[in-house]
């Protein structure tokens, strides 16, 4: 399994419930949920992978299940990953997508723009 299936589907249900549009890429070795051409959230394994604002980065560490994106073997600033303990009720993922939605719009684009000349 690359990814787990569930919780793709429950945040599929909750990115539609809060009307957001998204994009879903695989990559990763996972699958990641893209808003506005940002990457917002994502899976890898059986892990929420939470793109999140870095200035509440400490704060957040302190729920259940959160850990330092470490995917590099370095931490990521401004992602965590949070194991299905943190995740597993309904309230719990919700609060997590409202995270990475409300970080969203300040979150910069890896997306390559063409130059026009």
């Amino acid at each position: 399994m690359p990814y787990d299936e569930l919780l793709a589907d429950r945040i599929r249900q909750s990115l539609k419930e809060k009307k957001t549009a998204f994009e879903e890429k695989k990559m990763f070795g996972g699958i990641c949920f893209m808003v506005d051409d940002k990457m917002c959230i994502g899976i890898i394994k059986n892990d929420l992978m939470a793109r999140i604002d870095p200035e509440q980065e400490k704060q957040f560490l302190k729920d259940t299940g959160a850990r330092p994106m470490d995917f590099t073997h370095r931490p990521m600033k401004g992602y965590l990953y949070v194991n299905p303990e943190g995740t597993d009720l309904d309230d719990d993922l919700s609060k997590w997508v409202d995270r990475c939605l409300e970080f969203n719009p300040k979150a910069t684009s890896s997306k390559k723009k063409k130059n026009k000349k």
